[in-house]
Order: structure tokens, then C-alpha cells, then sequence
């Protein structure tokens, strides 16, 4: 049996509480895998978190409406997974362009030349912290640590990391995947 979730929704000054059931917002491949993850974890509170990945990687991101069907799902409050999704780095609460780009600004590599790729790539992009280009193709983020330490300094494109960067390496990366993008490629924002 579904616990059905309350869903606030703000709109012209007042709020409208509406019911959200997952099985009317989740598609079936999501539900099976969520299902899967709860049975590798054993306890449904515990699939929190791949249960978020898996609806972001189909969706792109955890919209309000993603976040409380999963939370109806997993039978646990829409703010228990919250402090789930905010507290994670790697899942995105708002709209995200095609690319994430995490900077590691982690100590090493900031003593490594952080600060010069970083600006690198934010006059390549045109964008600072926290924002995506008006082409919806690159979202610029930063992240306590990659994990590269010894490599530094880094960032993470989706599943690839690139590590002893340059301003040049950085901005040639990107040129690259501008590049692999058909032009008829549409906007992910849109």
C-alpha cells in the first residue's frame, strides 16, 4: 500500500496541497530498479540515495515531484530524503545543463593551480559558480574533493575525472565536447 505524499505547491500567494502517488510519476524502469536497490539494501530508508541517482541519471535531475514520489516509494518523508539529496554533492536539486563540471577546490588542489584553471574556465564558459550557460550545455560547480589529491588539480565531468589540468588542458576539454555535440542537439533547459 502507497503512503500517499503531500505536496505543497505554492501558487499567487496561496498553497495548494495536492497528493502525489509514486506509481502516477515514477515510470516502471525506475520503480524496478528502486525495488532492486531495496532488496540489495534491506531496509527501504536505506536505497535513499541510489534511489536518487537512478531517477536523476533517467531524469537529468530530482525535481520536487521526483523527490516525493521517491519518498512515497520508499515509504520514508519527503524530508528525511531531502536531507538525503542535499546533503549528497553529486545530486542536483535544480535544472543542470548537459555537462557538470566539478572543480575540486580541495587544499592540494588549490596549492596545485586551482585558481588559474578555475578562472580558465569560467571565461571559456562565461559562467561562475552555481550557474549553467544560456545554451544549457555546461552547469559549473565546485566539490571539497575528488579524490585526486595526488594529481591535483582536477575536476569531474560526468563519470570522467581529468586530473593534473592546466588552464590550456581544461578549456581544450571542453572545446572537445562542444565539439562532439550535433548541432541540432537540443537544449536540455528547454
Amino acid at each position: 500500500m502507497s503512503l500517499a505524499t503531500q505536496l505543497p505547491r505554492v501558487g499567487e500567494g496561496n498553497i495548494d496541497i495536492h497528493y502525489l502517488n509514486y506509481r502516477d510519476y515514477l515510470s516502471v524502469e525506475e520503480i524496478e530498479a528502486i525495488e532492486h536497490e531495496v532488496t540489495i539494501m534491506g531496509r527501504r530508508h536505506a536505497a535513499g540515495i541510489e534511489a536518487l541517482k537512478l531517477v536523476q541519471k533517467n531524469r537529468g535531475w530530482i525535481s520536487d515531484e521526483s523527490l516525493y514520489a521517491i519518498a512515497d516509494l520508499l515509504q520514508m518523508s519527503a524530508s528525511q530524503l531531502e536531507g538525503i539529496a542535499t546533503f549528497y554533492n553529486l545530486i542536483y536539486r535544480q535544472p543542470v545543463g548537459r555537462y557538470v563540471i566539478h572543480i575540486c577546490d580541495s587544499i592540494s588542489c588549490y596549492l596545485t593551480g586551482y585558481q588559474a584553471v578555475s578562472n580558465a574556465i569560467k571565461d571559456h564558459l562565461g559562467i561562475d559558480y552555481g550557474q549553467t550557460t544560456d545554451d544549457g550545455m555546461f552547469t559549473l560547480l565546485t566539490n571539497a574533493c575528488l579524490g585526486s589529491c595526488d594529481k591535483a588539480p582536477a575536476m569531474k565531468i560526468g563519470e570522467d575525472h581529468f586530473e593534473q589540468l592546466t588552464p590550456q588542458s581544461a578549456c581544450e576539454i571542453l572545446q572537445q565536447l562542444q565539439q562532439e555535440l550535433p548541432k541540432d542537439t537540443p537544449n536540455p533547459r528547454e
